[in-house]
């Protein structure tokens, strides 16, 4: 939480690619459009920021090449969208040559090499998911290293049929409309397709959940107060046509945890001041509604031990007693406010990597909660506390032990604790959405990258709010394909609608499901000397009104739609608000009380 930068690779994503075993051999064939760039045009690419263009030097073969001029703010991204077949494996290839040239499939894996004065062929195989009927290509080259060439790209394997359906399928289906719901059901009903149907398959990211031979389904089984999204396909003797377009829904059985319905949530320094002073519970101000203690840290990294130490006398010289700040916490919830425990921060690495560290966790942890009657727990595991290992690539079935051991010790908290326990998780964009680009078990890059989603996902029935913190962050491709940055607008609705409709994650098959959204809040420094990507408060209304009313977006399509119920704004931290004059406090506050 503290001051701590990551910088998001490259790379885009939008389509769902998986390793499926028995996949169909691919027959040799180039199915890209002018691969060569003989043309002596772009024809049958598409290049961001007007940065392709074609060269006839240096070429690897014939007259033409592909030049892409990556600049400070834009890869020079050059892609080609083609039909291909479900279940199919395929190899994408490229001759390149220049500074950090990449190679990759959207929604897919990548390669890519640094820079190079001859031409080089990177090489890219991958197997289609079941039901896919398109893939997007890609090259590109990073910021700020210069220009970049590739000639003679390739895409091999049998050519699709354009994107859904064939001879004697049938067409796509009307979207779903949501029905009855309960704790553990939601009904669906859709549109018939045309042609000859035989029955309809409903999907959620990407697996069948019910058959249908009419139009309408009851899914079942399903947690309560959870967030699904579905889609639906009709089916014959001559194949499955393309799937509708997605409707997302929440089963009810949602606990009421006291919270208003659009929250302010602030860090507050119990454990140190950090240069921007020390204050006292009781002087905490009533408009924060969830007061995080910042922080619980382990004795050793792998020990699973944590102490919540107070600041001392010496470093906070107004500090109160132990007494004093245990009733003031009481003061605080006879308000209705929610006091929570904070775990690790940038300075706490906590890596449960045994089961004996798990079980030191729980009781260490709610030794603290029960000293202090604390509400619940934040997570703000950071630097290297989480990880994937190689081939840990199912989110939803982690095998790391670290992640699997604190998933087990959150259940095991959830568990003693109850229904009104609040838990809270703020995570950097670098473990949740740059999961979108880059998945650490399936990458032969950082294995950190997204290692938040398998905690998510499996918490997600019990998770009160996830408040990523969209700041000390690089650039991260959003679902519209851009790269979107910190300090406006635009990141924080590029990144929160990530959360509210789902999102593939990079080389799994897999979609990390939407979250509802009152369990989304969106993260900030309170001000400039609190971390990398300060927002100005027009800024972050503007945010606001584009995720909650839908209005304002500058272009931005919502992916998740409008979500009037989204939590609200975290902040870092209450002390930093005060020492600016509660700019963030009197600037958001009003502004969240105001929304629908």
């Amino acid at each position: 939480m503290r001051a701590r930068v990551l910088i998001a690779a490259a790379g885009t994503a939008a389509l769902t690619l998986a390793g499926v075993a028995g996949a169909l051999p691919a027959a040799a064939a180039n199915l890209l459009v002018n691969p060569g760039f003989e043309a002596g045009s772009l024809t049958g690419w598409s290049c961001s920021g007007g940065l392709g263009s074609v060269t006839g030097s240096p070429v690897h073969s014939g007259a033409f090449a592909l030049a892409g001029a990556a600049s400070t703010s834009d890869t020079a991204e050059c892609r080609q969208t083609v039909p291909v077949q479900p279940n199919t494996a395929y190899t994408l290839s490229a001759w390149v040559r220049g500074a950090f040239v990449y190679l990759g499939v959207t929604g897919g894996p990548s390669t890519w090499t640094p820079a190079v004065t001859a031409y080089t062929q990177l090489t890219v195989p991958f197997t289609t998911a079941a039901g896919q009927t398109s893939a997007q290509v890609f090259l590109h080259g990073w910021y700020g290293q210069g220009s970049y060439t590739a000639d003679d790209v390739s895409l091999d394997g049998p050519a699709g049929n354009g994107g859904g359906g064939g001879p004697g399928v049938p067409g796509v289906p009307g979207t779903p409309a949501l029905g009855a719901v309960t704790a553990s059901s939601i009904a669906l009903s859709w549109a018939a397709a045309s042609g000859t149907v035989t029955g309809y398959r409903v999907y959620e990211d990407g697996t069948v959940r019910a058959t249908s031979t009419g139009t309408s389904a009851t899914i079942g089984g399903l947690a309560a107060c959870t967030s699904h999204t579905y889609t639906v396909a009709a089916i014959n003797s001559a194949g499955e046509s393309a799937r509708s377009a997605a409707v997302t829904g929440g089963t009810t059985g949602c606990v009421n945890t006291g919270l208003p319905r659009h929250a302010l949530i602030g860090y507050l320094h119990a454990s140190f001041a950090n240069g921007s002073g020390y204050i006292r519970m009781a002087d905490v101000p009533p408009a924060w509604d969830i007061i995080d203690l910042a922080f619980g840290e382990p004795t050793s990294v792998t020990s699973g031990d944590i102490r919540f130490n107070r600041c001392p006398a010496g470093e906070c010289p107004n500090v109160e007693s132990d007494a004093d700040f245990t009733a003031a916490i009481r003061a605080k919830q006879a308000q209705g406010k929610k006091v929570l425990i904070s775990i690790g921060g940038a300075n706490g690495q906590v890596q449960l990597t045994t089961t004996a560290a798990r079980d030191r966790f729980v009781s260490s942890v709610a030794a603290i909660i029960d000293r202090y009657g604390l509400d619940g727990l934040d997570i703000d595991f950071e630097g290297h506390s989480l990880f994937l290992n190689a081939g840990d690539a199912d989110f939803r079935n982690p095998t790391t032990p670290v992640v699997v051991n604190l998933i087990a010790a959150l259940r095991t908290l959830k568990a003693r604790y109850g229904s009104r326990f609040v838990l809270t998780m703020a995570p950097e964009t670098f473990f949740v959405q740059v999961g979108y680009q880059f998945y650490g078990g399936t990458s032969s890059g950082d294995n950190r990258t997204g290692s938040y989603l398998p905690v998510i996902y499996a918490m997600r029935g019990d998770l009160t709010v996830l408040h990523v913190q969209d700041y000390n962050s690089g650039p991260v491709t959003g679902l519209d394909n851009q790269f979107h940055f910190i300090g406006g607008a635009d990141f924080h609705i590029a990144m929160t609608d990530m959360l509210l409709a789902g999102f593939p994650v990079a080389n799994t098959g897999q979609v990390f499901p939407p979250l509802r959204p009152d369990q989304v809040a969106i993260g900030l420094p309170a001000a400039t000397s609190a971390g990398n990507g300060f927002t100005a408060p027009d800024q972050v209304h503007t945010a606001l009104n584009c995720l909650a009313r839908g209005q304002g977006c500058a272009g931005y399509a919502l992916r998740g739609g409008p979500a009037p119920a989204l939590r609200g704004l975290m902040t870092w931290s209450i002390n930093w608000d005060r020492f600016f004059n509660f700019e963030f406090q009197n600037s958001h506050e009003p502004f969240l009380n105001a929304l629908p």
